[in-house]
């Protein structure tokens, strides 16, 4: 089986034995021997932090991975691969699309067999339900600032942000919305208040064209209703 490792310390780290470039290496060598697995290379990040993916060597492993160069990953231990939740699950699916098995030899945890898979496959649901309950905290505080009429990101057409740090009414820019909203009740498609607001030369909040999709999100949107 095609081995690779994958090796990481962050500025601080570097003085430490147990978690020192050549220590992980050595025990990733050692892992591979007892595996019987041939170890081909060991791509490493020094002085790199693993709270995001910004990293030389985990990018270039990532890119060798969709191009299946090598069957199983192994780590040292799995903070060395990133300290993200976020991110452990993006590579969790990485893997396992690409059919490449992850093993790491402190967690004591090995894809290529079947509690192995388990294991990931929690860690991976764990990683998927943070990522859910950050979506419903985003869409629940955008809710409450639509309701508060407080300021948000991106502004919304038909209001501009006030010092006070919330909206205030856009006199021209409400007009379209009208338009939109009334159009729409006629049972004019999406497209054809496109269609309409661009032949007209009337531009969207950014000063771009009109798409059906921005007519759709305007025509629905609560904070107009």
């Amino acid at each position: 089986m095609k081995a690779v490792g994958y090796i990481r310390v962050s500025t601080d780290e570097q003085a430490r034995d147990g978690v020192s470039l050549d220590n992980q290496q050595s025990r990733i060598e050692a892992f591979c021997v007892a595996k019987d697995w041939n170890l081909e290379r060991v791509y490493s990040d020094e002085g790199k932090t693993g709270s995001n993916l910004n990293r030389e060597g985990i990018q270039e492993l990532i890119g060798d991975c969709r191009k299946r160069k090598f069957d199983v990953v192994v780590i040292y231990k799995l903070d060395r691969l990133t300290r993200s939740v976020k991110d452990l699950g993006y590579l969790i699916e990485l893997f396992d699309k690409t059919g490449v098995a992850f093993s790491s030899v402190s967690d004591n945890f090995d894809t290529t067999t079947a509690n192995g898979k388990l294991v990931l496959n929690i860690l991976g649901s764990v990683a998927q339900w943070e990522r859910d309950i950050i979506s419903e905290r985003t869409r629940d505080a955008l809710s409450h600032k639509k309701s508060e009429l407080e300021v948000y990101s991106p502004l919304p057409l038909g209001y501009e942000a006030g010092e006070d740090g919330r909206l205030i009414e856009n006199e021209a820019e409400l007009a379209t919305v009208k338009q939109v909203r009334a159009l729409r009740k006629q049972g004019f498609s999406y497209q054809q208040i496109a269609d309409s607001l661009n032949g007209a030369g009337v531009p969207t909040k950014q000063g771009k064209r009109w798409y059906k999709s921005t007519v759709r999100y305007l025509a629905g949107n609560q904070l107009y209703a």
